[in-house]
């Protein structure tokens, strides 16, 4: 590549992006749309043996999943930054804490004005903690990150022997009652809305501390692995390696997701321990799967669908959750507590149809989604071009990582151009 190359992006890795945040939003949309789920109930309007196949459906394949996924792609991104900051002569030090803080503070107003869930915040502070260990070989980055995930599963273990949750989670009858409240406060205002998101910050930074961060930053580092050896530049979907993988990660992978769906959930502590052990099996398979589909001549179609929602992962992210503050609140049409698992599926799907469309069309004209050219700016401390090159102009697509990649979920990597 000459140093006149501009940059690229890596088809695969949005591709993937993509696929994450679709899984992401299946998940995340339960807790948007009705205030049971957060209150670990079942709705009682949604009690039918239907809706309970529907939801078992989702806790087997679609929880905890997808965040493994944008948690490593978060890190190997973080070294695809170094390597931008190296190339721009540019303090890679200063670049990474301006990151930081710029996505630290998007979380913020996403968790008040949008959602209580959001996890921007928590991968801020855990890729603070990235940044402190970037410079350890790869043996013990990977030691750092098993370690983390086995105190994170010995502590469940541990809290499902020792912990009376009687003392903290409420009989079902009190559940029920506040899911109640929390569904009637969703259909009021500006007010009752920011009210109910910050309600919900201490068991956020709860489960921020005890689950969600610690995993997240063992994902990051073995992301970071991943980076420096370039495991994702290489892929051509034919490698007997991602047969092997669906092999094994498919049946380990499903059976703690059964144990997990079978034992009630986020309900029960043991449950979440199965989900959390072998969800990193199941996430690599599905990645296995999407790569040997996009590189099958005959589905193709699957990435170019794909690809502009992963470009604009974050913007998309935070567009999701707008479409549910509009569909569900009082702030729109005010329909919390009327969808059923299904309906829910059905308008996740219609929703990411439109971001799949409009992505594609945003993207013919800019060279970047809004939120990732906002936090480009912040990052590099100056204004990045938006306007994309004319179609006429561009080149053709390489498969080799640029260092100049978005470290933010779902948005960690890049190609090179050649001209």
């Amino acid at each position: 590549m000459t140093s006149e190359s501009p940059v690229r992006r890596v088809l695969d890795v949005d591709a993937l992006r993509g696929f994450a945040l679709l899984g992401i939003f299946a998940v995340n949309v339960t807790f948007m749309a009705s205030g049971y789920p957060g209150n670990l109930v079942t709705d009682p309007d949604f009690g039918s043996w239907w809706d309970d196949a529907v939801r078992t459906f989702s806790s087997i394949f679609f929880d905890m999943k997808f965040y493994v996924l944008f948690s490593f792609l978060f890190g190997y991104s973080f070294t695809l930054q170094m390597e931008a900051a190296s190339r721009a002569g540019a303090a890679f030090s200063a670049r990474m804490l301006r990151r930081i803080g710029g996505l630290f503070v998007i979380g913020v107003l996403h968790t008040v004005f949008l959602s209580g869930g959001d996890v921007l915040t928590t991968y801020a502070v855990a890729c603070l903690a990235l940044f402190l260990l970037h410079r350890v070989k790869d043996r013990t980055a990977i030691w750092i990150a098993v370690a983390l995930y086995a105190l994170v599963l010995a502590s469940l273990v541990a809290s499902a022997f020792l912990v009376d949750r009687s003392v903290f989670v409420p009989g079902e009858a009190e559940a029920l009652a506040n899911g109640e409240a929390a569904t009637q406060a969703m259909l009021g205002g500006w007010e009752a809305n920011i009210s109910g998101h910050l309600a919900g910050l201490p068991l956020l930074v709860l489960q921020a501390v005890t689950l969600q961060g610690p995993t997240a930053l063992g994902l990051f580092l073995l992301g970071m692995v991943a980076g420096r050896r370039r495991w994702l530049a290489r892929v051509s979907g034919s490698e007997p390696v991602l047969r092997r993988i669906q092999w094994i990660g498919f049946p380990v992978g499903l059976l703690g997701s059964v144990v997990y769906a079978a034992s009630g959930g986020n309900g029960n502590t043991l449950g979440v321990a199965a989900s959390v052990a072998t969800a990193p099996m199941l996430t690599a398979a599905y990645v296995a799967t999407l790569l040997r589909i996009v590189h099958n001549p005959r589905t193709t179609a699957v990435r170019a669908a794909l690809v502009p929602v992963g470009r604009m992962s974050l913007t998309n992210y935070l567009g999701q959750s707008f479409a549910c503050l509009i569909a569900f609140t009082g702030l729109g049409f005010g329909l919390a507590g009327t969808f059923s698992p299904l309906a829910l599926f059905a308008f996740v799907l219609a929703v990411f149809v439109v971001q799949a469309v409009l992505s594609a069309l945003w993207l013919r004209r800019f060279r970047y989604g809004p939120v990732e050219w906002a936090l480009r700016w912040v990052t590099n401390a100056r204004r990045p071009a938006f306007v994309a090159p004319s179609a006429g102009c561009r080149p053709e697509v390489s498969v080799v990582p640029t260092p100049d990649a978005d470290a933010v979920p779902g948005a960690a990597l890049r190609q090179r151009e050649r001209r």
